[in-house]
């Protein structure tokens, strides 16, 4: 796997049946090790080990429904009162971020409405947070570390 532009973080990575799997925290089982399953973990691992945000409060591949469609977010952090505060959109090293990238998760947002997006492939990082007044967001430097 390619090595991110993300903290180094410790994980379990097995091989079974010619296949690879790496043990998600979150869901507690091993996920098949693809490019963007590989991103999503180191996200997760610096979402708890760098920011402190505990793992109770970030759930991963969950199903949301826009539009009667059924789609699937990759990380979602709640605050205390467990309410959306970080929707992060992952992509494989190799997927280029581009404008149709922040517009799927600004879609997934509009049921959300999280106060921070984050858009990776691992390699890039772009971090907004939401001017909902002006219907517009704002990028930052980074997502601010987790406090109650």
């Amino acid at each position: 796997m390619v090595i991110l532009n993300l903290p180094k973080a410790e994980l379990s990575i097995k091989s079974k049946e010619n296949k690879q799997f790496i043990f998600d925290i979150i869901r507690k089982k091993n996920m098949v090790l693809t490019p963007e399953e590989w991103v999503r973990q180191h996200v997760v691992h610096y979402l708890i080990n760098h920011l402190n945000y505990p793992k109770s409060i970030i759930a991963v591949e969950k199903q949301l429904t826009i539009n009667t469609l059924i789609k699937r977010f990759d990380i979602l952090v709640f605050n205390t009162k467990g309410n959306p505060e970080i929707i992060i959109e992952c992509k494989a090293p190799k997927v280029k971020i581009t404008q149709d990238t922040f517009d799927q998760i600004a879609r997934y947002n509009l049921n959300l409405n999280a106060k921070y997006l984050m858009v990776t492939n691992g390699l890039n990082h772009y971090f907004c947070q939401m001017d909902s007044e002006n219907e517009k967001y704002v990028f930052l430097e980074a997502l601010p570390n987790y406090s109650r």
